[in-house]
């Protein structure tokens, strides 16, 4: 019962992060408040930084990336790495285009959208959705970002019935710019699209300069199955792995004491049991006894090939890490060697064995909802994860008593990308992709089943 109650109220917590989440601006500030309230001071990147000892800090880019981390309380200076967990804050959506609306025979209002990242379209007709992103408004003679989310059902997608097209179910290849414009209002709401924008963020309309405004499932999520173990919402992609990761990342503050006391003796018996290369032993070293530096990492633009200047291709990272290195009064070989020590993990979602299409799973790795953490190998290291990366990373599995299982795309389909591949062409450090949960089904708006 216990368990169920844990169960329960973390699923809860991740359905609030959610909603309160609609766009990756709001995730990102979402963050930001949780890490506020745990205490974190916000560096700027336009700023000089002065860290110290014990200090907790986090650091956003463009207002949709975000990277937090924590000075050892001791003998900081000589702090031998990074341990960094790495997910992105954005989900495949669609875009409302500047001059959205459309008038239609002035008997309906339509907005004119652009597809953003790889989705199934089907799922998104003939269900309620809004519209939440960023303002930039002229305030004071000043350019400042205004957050805004019409909070109600706003608009839908509505699909053709079967009488008007017949062959609908033996498939159909969409048309963005047609078939998925999302119905505003009839011909009385023509003109009121950025009035009731502006409204919601109690701005004046002529104000509004620009804006990065995104479509949104309004579906809640919900805890689902014959005993309750499956869960479903909307951008389970990739905020169930922010979630997660900042979870994870606040609540290792409350056990460090604790864990620093037996640090040494579970370092001992991890190089006594465990045969690996040097360089990974040290890695495993630093990630048990609490001489690294923890990082929680969230970048932009995953969906949509991570090139810009808050995905995992920039330097965002790397200007952190370095910018930390340097507070500490370390050199340009001692940030070199602290990066030969760290260790990441790219957290994305992952696909497991569909109870509809078994045979489009590996035939031999074959990840099931509830059987634990998934880690994902690529050949073509789309997935990151190499031999070297994936030991260490099981032997932490082994030592929490946490399960894992591998996720290997069939030879003969191709199969997605995420974030670890192409960050470390910027941070060069050991990282394994990893999912927390396998997913049995991806609508590409997020809207996912996963199990406990």
């Amino acid at each position: 019962m216990e368990e169920d109650r844990e169960y329960k109220d973390t699923v809860q917590k991740l359905f609030t992060f959610i909603e309160e989440s609609p766009s990756q601006y709001h995730a990102v500030d979402t963050m930001r408040k949780h890490l506020e309230a745990a205490g974190y001071e916000q560096l700027l990147e336009s700023g000089a930084w002065k860290l110290k000892s014990g200090g907790k800090y986090y650091v956003i880019r463009s207002g949709s990336s975000l990277i937090a981390f924590r000075i050892p309380a001791q003998d900081s200076q000589n702090y031998c790495g990074f341990q960094i967990v790495a997910s992105h804050s954005d989900s495949p959506s669609f875009k409302i285009k500047t001059n959205p609306e459309m008038n239609v025979e002035e008997h309906y209002v339509k907005l004119n959208v652009e597809k953003y990242g790889g989705m199934l379209c089907a799922p998104w007709f003939d269900r309620p959705l809004s519209v939440a992103g960023r303002l930039i408004v002229k305030e004071n003679n000043r350019l400042v970002t205004k957050l805004v989310n019409v909070d109600r059902d706003l608009v839908m997608i509505p699909n053709l019935a079967i009488h008007m097209n017949r062959e609908a179910n033996k498939g159909y290849d969409y048309n963005i710019q047609k078939d998925m414009l999302p119905l505003y209002g009839c011909g009385e709401a023509k003109g009121k699209f950025m009035k009731q924008i502006a409204e919601t963020a109690n701005v004046e309309e002529d104000t509004i300069l620009a804006s990065d405004l995104f479509l949104y499932n309004r579906m809640k999520g919900s805890i689902w199955g014959a005993c309750e173990e499956f869960i479903s919402s909307p951008k389970l992609d990739d905020l169930q792995c922010a979630f997660s990761s900042l979870e994870a990342f606040l609540q290792s503050e409350e056990h460090m004491l604790s864990e620093n006391v037996q640090a040494n003796e579970q370092s001992e018996d991890i190089r006594k049991n465990v045969q690996a290369n040097e360089q990974s032993e040290d890695i495993r070293k630093n990630v048990i006894n609490g001489k690294s530096i923890p990082v929680h990492c969230v970048f932009d633009n995953e969906e949509v090939g991570s090139g810009t200047k808050q995905g995992a291709a920039s330097t965002f990272l790397a200007d952190t890490l370095i910018r930390i290195n340097h507070a500490m009064g370390r050199d340009e070989a001692g940030y070199r060697q602290s990066i030969a020590n760290s260790f990441m993990l790219s957290a994305d979602n992952a696909h497991g064995v569909h109870p509809n299409h078994t045979d489009k799973a590996c035939p031999t790795n074959r990840p099931y909802p509830g059987n634990g953490v998934v880690i994902k190998y690529s050949a073509n290291q789309k997935y990151t994860t190499d031999a070297i990366s994936a030991a260490v990373f099981e032997e932490i599995c082994n030592r929490a008593n946490v399960p894992y299982q591998i996720y290997v795309n069939r030879s003969d389909i191709l199969g997605g990308s995420t974030l670890g591949n192409i960050s470390t062409t910027q941070v060069p450090v050991n990282t394994v992709d990893i999912v927390f949960e396998a997913s049995v089904r991806q609508t590409e708006d997020g809207y996912e089943i996963i199990s406990r």
